[in-house]
C-alpha cells in the first residue's frame, strides 16, 4: 500500500503542476490552458467536416479544398486552434506539409509557399485555397484541426483534368527505372500518372500493350481489346498489373499525365523543312520554344489541335496530332501519332512550337 501511494502522489502533483485535466476532460483552446478565463470543459467533442466528393480542377486555376470544424454540444466563445494541411504522397510513404496556421499566423511550405491560404469565409471555416494549380498538386490532402487534447482530421481529394499518354525514350522500350521514368515525364511538361488516372484513361479507351511505371511504384498497362501478346486474348479487358517493382533495378516504359496549357501550340514549316537543330532555332527565332510531348497531347485533348503533318518535338521524336481521323492521317481513331526518333542531323520535318500566353 505504501508503494502505491509513493507512485500515485507524484503523478497527481505533476498533473496539477502542469495544469492537466485528470478526469478525461480536455481544454477547449489550443494552448492547453483553458479558454483564457481559467475554465475547462468536460464532454465537448470536436468534429470536422470536409468535402467528400473528389474535387476537379485544371492546371492554372485557383481551387478551394473545403474543410470546417464544429463542437458538440456547441461551445461558445472564440478559441485558438491549430490548423494543419498536409498532402499524402502518392505511394503513401509519408505526408508533406502544406500549411500550418494558428489564428492569424500561418506558414506555408515547399512548392506551396505563398500559393496557399485559408479561406476563413465564415467562423470555423479552415478551407484551403490553392492558387495557380500545378500538375504535382494532384492527390489527397489532410485537413487537421488540433484543439487542446482533441485532434480530428479529414481527407479531401483533388483531381486534375488531363490526359494520360505512354512514353518511352529515344533509346527504346523498357529502358527506364522508376526515377528515370519520373524525370522523363517531367521533362515533357507532364508528371508520372497515378493508377486512378490510368484507370480513367482506360475507361476512355486507352489501349497500350507495353507496361509502364505509375506514381505508386507499380507497373501496369491498359488493354481494351484483349489479344495474344498482351496478356492473352481469353482474358477480359482491363488494366493489367505487374505489381510493385524494384525502383532502381527494374526497367519499363512510363505512363505520363499532362494537363491544360498556359500557352499555345502551333506548327512551322520551312519550304525545305528542318533538321532537329534547325527546328529548335526556328521556334526560338519566333519567340517560342520547341513543344514538348506533354504539351502536344494537352493541345490535342483540350484545344482540339489537329494537324496531319509530321513535326519535331523537344525530345527528338517526330509526331502529329489528329482529332478528326481521315484518309492518309494514320489509324481511324483520334490520337497523337509518332514516327519514332529519326536521325536529328539528316532527317527533315516541320516543327511544333510552343509559346506562352
Amino acid at each position: 500500500m505504501k508503494l502505491v501511494l509513493v507512485l500515485v502522489l507524484p503523478l497527481q502533483l505533476a498533473c496539477l503542476a502542469l495544469g492537466l485535466p485528470q478526469n478525461g476532460a480536455f481544454y477547449i483552446n489550443g494552448n492547453g490552458k483553458g479558454n483564457g478565463n481559467g475554465e475547462y470543459y468536460n464532454g465537448v467533442k470536436l468534429h470536422i467536416e470536409a468535402q467528400e466528393e473528389r474535387l476537379f480542377a485544371y492546371r492554372g486555376e485557383n481551387v478551394t479544398l473545403s474543410c470546417r470544424y464544429r463542437y458538440e454540444p456547441p461551445a461558445n466563445g472564440s478559441r485558438k486552434v491549430r490548423v494543419k494541411w498536409s498532402k499524402l504522397n502518392m505511394d503513401f510513404t509519408k505526408e508533406s506539409d502544406v500549411m500550418v496556421a494558428i489564428g492569424l499566423r500561418h506558414r506555408s511550405f515547399g512548392e506551396f509557399k505563398e500559393r496557399v491560404y485559408l479561406q476563413q469565409a465564415q467562423e470555423r471555416d479552415v478551407s484551403l485555397v490553392i492558387t495557380d494549380v500545378r500538375l504535382e498538386d494532384y492527390g489527397k490532402y489532410k485537413c487537421e484541426v488540433i484543439d487542446g487534447l482533441e485532434d480530428e482530421s479529414a481527407i479531401v481529394e483533388l483531381e486534375l483534368r488531363g490526359v494520360v499518354f505512354p512514353y518511352q525514350p529515344h533509346h527504346g522500350r523498357y529502358q527506364l527505372n522508376f526515377h528515370d521514368a519520373k524525370q522523363a515525364c517531367e521533362g515533357q511538361d507532364a508528371m508520372i500518372a497515378s493508377f486512378e488516372q490510368l484507370f480513367q484513361a482506360w475507361e476512355e479507351g486507352l489501349d497500350w500493350c507495353n507496361a509502364g511505371w505509375l506514381g505508386d511504384g507499380s507497373v501496369q498497362y491498359p488493354i481494351t481489346a484483349p489479344r495474344g501478346p498482351c496478356g492473352g486474348k481469353d482474358n477480359s479487358a482491363g488494366v493489367r498489373n505487374y505489381g510493385q517493382r524494384h525502383k532502381n533495378l527494374h526497367r519499363y516504359d512510363v505512363f505520363c499525365f499532362a494537363s491544360t496549357l498556359k500557352g499555345r501550340i502551333y506548327f512551322r514549316r520551312h519550304p525545305l523543312k528542318f533538321n532537329y537543330e534547325e527546328a529548335v532555332r526556328a521556334c526560338e527565332d519566333d519567340g517560342g520554344e520547341i513543344a514538348k510531348v506533354g504539351q502536344l497531347y494537352a493541345a490535342w485533348k483540350f484545344l482540339k489541335f489537329d494537324r496531319c503533318e509530321a513535326g519535331w518535338v523537344a525530345d527528338g521524336s517526330v509526331r502529329y496530332s489528329v482529332v478528326f481521323p481521315r484518309p492518309k492521317c494514320g489509324p481511324p481513331e483520334p490520337g497523337v501519332r509518332t514516327f519514332g526518333f529519326p536521325r536529328k542531323e539528316t532527317k527533315k520535318f516541320g516543327v511544333y512550337c510552343f509559346k506562352m500566353n
